[in-house]
């Protein structure tokens, strides 16, 4: 069966079927890697991989970076640090295999709070409730091009601040001393408005809410701001729920997406693998 792409909504996601990604050609990778860019995320259903094969394939996108520190540090499969396992089922000690849990993830774009954010992640999808879970994708680009005049003018030239002392589940890193003060807090400064170094297209750049602030407002004015910026951009034209299976990958682009889950049953076992592209270069400002 040759390779086949077809988008997964008109604003974001692109399908690939045909293909086994751990013995993909140097002309069908070209072409998925070409489906990322445009299209910001890309499933492909019905995989069987080990985990050398999910590192196989990652690396071909670029370095690796190691799981992130979540609230329980940073856990992997044993003998392969650079994937991430992301999970709520307990060990035969009782103690977590992975990160996450079973709660609902904000909405949020992956380790924005660093100065160099990882270009891409991928998720692996090993075991699956039988209901919920789903994981949300908005597509940041489309939510850009769309954005009121108004708005555009507000945030042109502006930064915003991206926490690092929460993750997408709202626990607090391991190491990390809580606070809810935007500029105590440890992260980056990043364009509100970012360019794609692919494409050239503009993203708007919002990363998570806690601990977020837009530059030369008053608090107030920011989170007014930030309120409005939200609202517009979570609507339901932008955004897509996939629905898991199990031997769905799918990779996005971190730098044109927003990603959450949903809850699910936590008696339910869910076991994911992940992989983390490593940051090719510091988020660049669009200029209009």
């Amino acid at each position: 069966m040759a390779l086949e792409i077809t988008p997964v909504t008109p604003v974001v996601g692109a399908q690939v079927s045909g293909v086994d990604l751990a013995r993909l050609t140097d002309a069908e990778f070209a072409a998925i890697r070409d489906a990322w860019h445009r299209s910001a995320f890309v499933l492909v259903r019905d995989q069987k991989l080990s985990d050398d094969d999910l590192l196989a394939f990652s690396r071909r996108f670029g370095e690796l970076d190691p799981p992130p520190n979540q609230e329980r540090g940073r856990i992997s499969p044993p003998g392969y640090p650079d994937i991430y396992v992301v999970s709520n089922v307990l060990d035969d000690k009782g103690e977590p295999i992975g990160a996450l849990g079973a709660g609902e993830a904000a909405w949020h774009t992956d380790m924005s709070y660093l100065d160099e954010p990882p270009d891409a992640s991928m998720l692996y999808a090993l075991e699956l409730p039988a209901s919920g879970g789903d994981t949300w994708f908005c597509g940041m680009q489309a939510a850009y091009a769309a954005l009121p005049e108004e708005l555009k003018a507000k945030i042109r030239g502006r930064r915003i601040k991206h926490d690092g002392t929460y993750n997408s589940g709202g626990y607090l890193r391991q190491g990390v001393d809580p606070t809810d003060d935007p500029h105590k807090a440890p992260g980056a400064w990043h364009p509100a408005v970012c360019v794609h170094p692919v494409t050239g297209v503009p993203a708007l750049y919002l990363g998570r809410r806690r601990n977020s602030y837009i530059e030369g407002y008053t608090p107030a004015e920011s989170e007014a701001l930030l309120d409005a910026l939200w609202a517009h951009a979570i609507q339901a034209r932008f955004t897509h729920a996939h629905r898991w299976r199990i031997g769905d990958l799918v990779l996005w682009d971190n730098r044109s997406t927003m990603h959450r889950r949903d809850p699910f049953d936590a008696t339910a076992r869910r076991v994911m693998h992940r992989t983390q592209i490593k940051g090719s270069a510091r988020p660049v400002a669009y200029a209009a």
